[in-house]
């Protein structure tokens, strides 16, 4: 199998001529996962051709707002407070990707929030093609349990010092794309490339637009909308989901974590593709409900206001109703079943 060659590179003669020269793999830590969210801390480690680090960066950025769920990334409005705003680093960050593939977990996230702090300093970042992990563990066969960065980094014998921290989130995310590279250089297999385009200007008042990205069907190998591409959610085909496995432990309660089991229904568009972020669900061992039910364990909308049947049904049957943001937060850490 090719992870099983994972630790070996290959020969300088062997080496695919058609992989990218350089990668620079990226983690940002941001107050939220809507459009208006922002970046509060990013860090580039920039590697060669063959996955060898030459060097790593890291900055604390000012949101200029509340910097979200603290008790997640730990960064707190006094520490952010004296950080450089995002037009300030901008050009030393935009040096760092300059002719690299941007690397990262769910790159499609990182890259959704860098070009839009990019737009809002009215510059473009320089980045043509992005790498997501998660599409080439997938391209690898790789016998994950999961696709949370923590398996990952697992797989490959990574150590994780602090969990949500950029800088060690993109060290770990280096040191396990370095084998995973190479396991695909030995076995010849073409790397899951997805192209950048721009997002070339910014309203705060207006839903952000970002190029249609290459690749609906493939990128991290999630089906259906389109992984690689960037819309606003309306109608969309059925797919079939998995069964899932825990039973309904009840409703979401406020200030406690997400347990395996619950169902979860959305309403409304979303800022990262529907189909995506119901994917995440089920692999956190959610119960995704194309329907609101009194069974509901938690509604997710972006617009409770709106008069969609099931935000009308949320209030009728008192199902907790949470954004966007504060669930992508709480899908960090969902509750075991057996720890109900």
């Amino acid at each position: 199998m090719l992870e099983d060659r994972a630790t070996a590179a290959p020969s300088p003669t062997a080496w695919p001529t058609a992989y990218p020269e350089g990668y620079a793999v990226v983690d940002v830590e941001t107050t939220g996962l809507a459009r208006d969210d922002r970046i509060i801390s990013a860090a580039v480690y920039r590697l060669d051709s063959r996955g060898e680090v030459e060097d790593h960066w890291y900055t604390m950025v000012n949101p200029e707002r509340d910097p979200g769920p603290v008790w997640i990334h730990g960064l707190t409005s006094e520490a952010l407070e004296g950080a450089p705003l995002f037009s300030d680093i901008a050009e030393e960050f935009a040096a760092r990707l300059d002719g690299r593939v941007l690397v990262a977990h769910n790159a499609v996230f990182d890259w959704q929030m860098i070009a839009r702090e990019y737009a809002r300093a009215e510059r473009e970042a320089p980045v043509r093609q992005r790498l997501c992990t998660i599409a080439l563990s997938k391209e690898l066969g790789l016998p994950l349990p999961n696709h949370k960065l923590e398996s990952l980094a697992a797989h490959f014998g990574v150590v994780q010092q602090r969990a949500h921290h950029a800088l060690d989130d993109a060290r770990v995310l280096a040191e396990a794309f370095r084998p995973s590279l190479r396991a695909a250089a030995a076995g010849s297999v073409r790397l899951p490339l997805q192209e950048c385009r721009p997002l070339t200007e910014w309203r705060d008042t207006a839903t952000p637009r970002i190029g249609q990205q290459a690749g609906g069907g493939g990128g991290s190998g999630y089906g259906g909308g389109g992984y690689g591409s960037y819309r606003p959610t309306s109608w969309r085909p059925s797919r079939k989901r998995p069964a899932c496995p825990y039973p309904n432990p009840g409703r979401y309660e406020e200030g406690k974590r997400l347990k395996q089991g619950m169902r979860i229904a959305f309403s409304g568009d979303t800022s990262i593709e529907r189909d995506l972020l119901e994917d995440r669900a089920i692999e956190a061992g959610l119960h995704v409900a194309t329907s609101l039910s009194r069974l509901t364990s938690l509604l997710v909308t972006n617009d409770p206001d709106a008069g969609t049947s099931k935000v009308v049904k949320a209030r009728q049957y008192g199902t907790p109703v949470i954004d966007e943001a504060a669930f992508g937060q709480l899908l960090r850490d969902v509750e075991p079943a057996s720890e109900q």
